[in-house]
């Protein structure tokens, strides 16, 4: 078994505590063969909250569910529109640290960025991905056994009106963005398509299989 060929998932609309455990199951009981995956997907609309998130954070959550969950960072909204990317990867495997491989994903969302020619830049001091200081991706990761879940929430064509309802990633009166107030795009799927193709250069896969799972648990 070729472990340089990477898996890509399209999952379509996910609910997010099934995805979550889905990503748990994974990571729990992969091998040192079992191949790398990326899940490309959509959430229904849930605010989440990292480890050592805040409370005070959540500001007026309203009608949208709040999530406690295992990744780091604090609290950040998911909804229709968002590009969501769930890089399954043996850190060890590939040599990686923690920050490296952070950084390898915001290089491939500036890399999306400037194939549309759009200046985007990365934080040393507040991990993710902004234009023109406003944020237009959050990451945000969990590494277990040396193997990461979680991942990127990249802000495509949305509602983004749920992130003034929370302080985004903790930062008060932070101001959130999207591709699509700079860019029109053919789909969410094509941008994914992209990330996917940045970041296989950047890891050193030599192959992709792609595998579409569409409309899987979209109840939330």
């Amino acid at each position: 078994m070729n472990t340089e060929t990477a898996v890509i998932k399209w999952r379509g609309l996910q609910n997010y505590q099934q995805c979550w455990q889905e990503m748990q199951e994974f990571t729990n009981t992969r091998t040192e063969k079992t191949l790398d995956e990326f899940w490309l997907l959509e959430h229904p609309p849930v605010f989440t909250q990292g480890q050592a998130g805040k409370p005070e954070h959540i500001l007026a959550p309203g009608n949208i569910p709040v999530i406690k969950t295992d990744r780091g960072g604090q609290v950040t909204y998911h909804g229709p529109g968002q590009l969501i990317l769930y890089p399954l990867i043996d850190l060890r495997r590939k040599n990686l640290s923690i920050r490296k491989f952070v950084t390898i994903l915001e290089n491939a969302v500036i890399a999306v960025m400037q194939d549309f020619n759009i200046t985007a830049t990365a934080k040393c001091d507040a991990p993710g991905v902004y234009v023109n200081e406003k944020k237009i991706c959050s990451i945000g990761l969990r590494i277990r056994r040396g193997c990461t879940y979680h991942g990127i929430a990249f802000n495509i064509d949305m509602n983004l009106e749920p992130f003034k309802r929370i302080n985004p990633c903790g930062f008060n009166q932070l101001e959130m963005t999207q591709l699509t107030h700079f860019s029109k795009i053919d789909s969410i799927y094509a941008v994914g398509m992209q990330l996917v193709t940045h970041l296989n250069l950047s890891l050193g896969y030599i192959a992709t299989t792609l595998h579409t799972e569409l409309n899987q648990g979209i109840n939330q």
